[in-house]
């Protein structure tokens, strides 16, 4: 699901990097008052590693290709530091593999990393309020790949109609990501609050 250098247009990609740099450094600047940020950075530095391996096995489906993303996984287990550790997958992925563009990284963030934001509100929340957790990761989990896969196409179709049929196939090659991620997240969540409850922070705001 990376975009790669070429395909947007220069609107679109300056808009990204706006959005991206913006959202970063207020995230950073919110989190570095956490008394228990310290303790947070093995957990952030684990999950940033699982999402910079899972991205870059990808599977080619006709004008597109098709890989894990744990977008809503990362979102589930860092809160709001799922944004700026994707930032740093992808900067990674970008200058060593040449896994999706350089200068399309902003608004690969924002593509990947605003679904990751939104399952960890609707997983919070449902958690407060008594719904089942394992759905709820699942919901996370699938919501993460759906989301993307719908800002993706949004993004090619607003580049030019060219692209209409190549965002359509994008969204239906994701649907048994969607799946699969949902299956991965429901799971990773229900093992996590039987060993380490903790380490999904729902006591914290950010």
């Amino acid at each position: 699901m990376h975009i790669s250098d070429g395909v947007l247009s220069f609107t679109v990609i300056v808009a990204g990097w706006v959005i991206a740099l913006s959202l970063n450094g207020i995230i950073i600047w919110r989190c570095k008052y956490r008394h228990d940020m310290a303790a947070e950075i093995p957990k952030v530095s684990i999950m940033t590693g699982a999402f910079f391996v899972a991205s870059l096995v990808h599977v080619s489906i006709g004008p597109t290709s098709v890989h894990l993303l744990l977008n809503g996984l990362l979102g589930v287990v860092l809160g709001i530091m799922a944004f700026p550790a994707m930032l740093v997958g992808l900067t990674l992925q970008s200058f060593l593999f040449q896994h999706g563009g350089i200068t399309t990284i902003g608004i690969n963030n924002v593509m990947m990393g605003v679904p990751a934001l939104l399952a960890y509100q609707v997983f919070r929340s449902g958690y407060r309020k008594g719904i089942n957790p394992s759905f709820l990761g699942a919901l996370g989990g699938a919501l993460g790949i759906f989301l993307s896969g719908i800002f993706l196409a949004l993004m090619l179709i607003s580049t030019g109609e060219e692209f209409r049929a190549i965002a359509y196939a994008v969204v239906m090659a994701h649907i048994p990501v969607m799946v699969i991620e949902g299956i991965i997240t429901g799971s990773v969540v229900t093992f996590i609050l039987k060993v380490r409850p903790e380490l999904l922070s729902l006591d914290k705001e950010a």
